[in-house]
């Protein structure tokens, strides 16, 4: 156990070094949270009618969910990559903890969210957003919003232990993440849409986690009376720990088959 920790703590470094040696992942780590922030709160906020008076103040919960949907993609490419480079068959060889690697992504993928989070709190604050319930229900709403994140980083490594090359993945994620999105309340009701597709999108766990975020920042919510709607913190825990349920067992499996 000790070994395995250990190992996985040495991947973990191994992957935020990446992130220090490439200036790039830097700049796109910080602008594409700012980006979300100014683009969606100023651009299309004007012409959104829900969320009252101040629709930054309902846009930014859905925001900072967003763009930690969005992290599936970086880490499905860094597994993908270390495939194809021959770098997972390596370790294999090497007397390291067969979970060392996936442990390892999953830290430094958290590391990156909270930095994330870090960031879009900063530009939510500099736009007119707040935490309006204290200290307490704000670090509870960071965190499940960092669970749904562990969780779709098990969905990013399975997808990238499957895919052919790393330039397939782009044409998977986008088409998956993008549905996710669109279908949830993170922009509009889900009574504003066509009855199923309401359905699909007040049980969407994107929706469960920025609906439970808006409630612990005391931001304004939708007035839904649903069942999801009405137990959003119950369903954003429920949600990530189901996906970790399905999705970490197949990645390990996936990455044990791999090189036989």
């Amino acid at each position: 156990m000790t070994t395995a920790l250990a190992d996985g703590w040495v991947m973990t470094g191994r992957y935020l070094r990446h992130v220090v040696r490439e200036p790039e992942q830097i700049i796109i780590y910080f602008s594409l949270p700012i980006m979300f922030t100014l683009v969606f709160g100023y651009v299309f906020g004007s012409g959104m009618a829900v969320g009252g008076d101040d629709y930054r103040e309902f846009l930014l919960p859905g925001v900072f969910v967003m763009t930690q949907l969005y992290g599936l993609g970086a880490t499905a490419t860094a597994i993908s990559l270390d495939i194809n480079r021959g770098v997972v068959d390596r370790f294999r060889s090497m007397p390291t903890a067969r979970s060392a690697l996936m442990v390892g992504r999953s830290t430094a993928d958290l590391v990156r969210a909270l930095i994330e989070m870090a960031v879009l709190l900063v530009c939510g604050v500099l736009v007119g957003w707040q935490a309006n319930r204290g200290v307490w229900p704000a670090l509870a709403a960071i965190g499940l919003i960092l669970l749904l994140r562990l969780a779709l980083t098990w969905v990013g490594m399975f997808l990238g232990s499957v895919v052919p090359n790393p330039d397939t993945v782009s044409l998977i994620v986008f088409p998956l993440a993008f549905p996710l999105t669109a279908l949830s309340n993170v922009f509009v009701a889900p009574e504003q849409m066509p009855a199923w597709l309401g359905g699909v999108s007040q049980w969407n766990p994107i929706s469960a986690t920025v609906a439970a975020a808006r409630e612990l920042f005391g931001n304004p919510g939708l007035g839904s009376d649903a069942w999801p709607a009405e137990n959003a913190v119950l369903l954003a825990v429920v949600w990530p720990l189901a996906l970790i349920t399905v999705f970490a067992p197949l990645a390990i499996r996936r990455y044990r088959l791999l090189g036989r």
